[in-house]
């Protein structure tokens, strides 16, 4: 099992060398999606990533940080099967997502793009609630509401995630409120933590992680103190985490 980051940094203005919240999950010659930032595929690609093996796609929340380049990213499954002549691994590629609207709107967008969007595959979109969202035999994912965004119409709109592949669990927060909702996530303990800190400082990382049953914390979803001081930043964290954390940057990749 391999994780790809695509996006590290948060919702903030352009920077050097980061683009907004991705990853993929590598794993049975399938890539599975989660969150979508701007360059998400252009990042994959050039990675060395196929995006014709993209499995399924989940998404945390609709805030544009992290559903920006998921039009991109369809269309460029499109387009390289167009290039290469070659179907997607996936008859359906599933997408999970909180707001049907917001997908609705994404769909709009491709449809009207010159040319249209017409694909001899199926894209199928599912509206994201609490519980198991998917266990196709590789990876199963199971979705925890937290309080980043409030309900809408009775619906939550924000959820973290718990992956479970190849023997390993590996929490995934999204954006949160508190750390304190990630409790039911890690449940009786994770193999790896991708925990964001656009809202949190790392101090506040690390008295969230030090009693909890967590393998490897995994820095992502970055704010100001890692983008404004980034060797001070990761000094502090090697300090206070030794070799149980990563300050994670785009193009990385971790085996697990």
């Amino acid at each position: 099992m391999k994780l790809h980051f695509l996006g590290t940094c948060a919702g903030t203005e352009p920077m050097p060398d980061r683009k907004h919240s991705s990853f993929a999950l590598e794993s049975g010659g399938k890539l599975y999606w989660f969150d979508a930032g701007e360059g998400c595929s252009y990042t994959a690609h050039n990675l060395g990533l196929d995006l014709l093996s993209v499995h399924k796609i989940v998404i945390s929340h609709p805030h544009m940080d992290h559903v920006g380049g998921l039009g991109n990213l369809l269309w460029n499954i499109r387009k390289l099967y167009c290039v290469k002549h070659q179907l997607p691994a996936a008859e359906t590629i599933d997408i999970h997502i909180p707001n049907m609207e917001t997908w609705d709107g994404i769909m709009m967008i491709l449809r009207n793009t010159e040319g249209g969007y017409e694909i001899p595959f199926r894209l199928q979109a599912h509206e994201t609630q609490e519980g198991l969202l998917f266990d196709d035999g590789t990876v199963r994912v199971t979705a925890f509401h937290n309080n980043h965004l409030p309900p809408l119409k009775g619906k939550w709109q924000s959820y973290s995630f718990l992956i479970e592949c190849e023997g390993k669990r590996i929490v995934y927060s999204g954006d949160v409120r508190s750390y304190s909702e990630l409790d039911p996530v890690i449940g009786d303990g994770c193999d790896g933590l991708i925990i964001e800190t656009g809202h949190f400082k790392i101090d506040d990382v690390y008295a969230y992680c030090k009693d909890k049953p967590v393998g490897k914390v995994y820095f992502s979803h970055n704010g100001g103190e890692f983008l404004q001081f980034p060797e001070a930043a990761g000094e502090k964290v090697r300090r206070l985490f030794d070799d149980s954390a990563t300050v994670c940057y785009d193009g990385m990749t971790e085996t697990l």
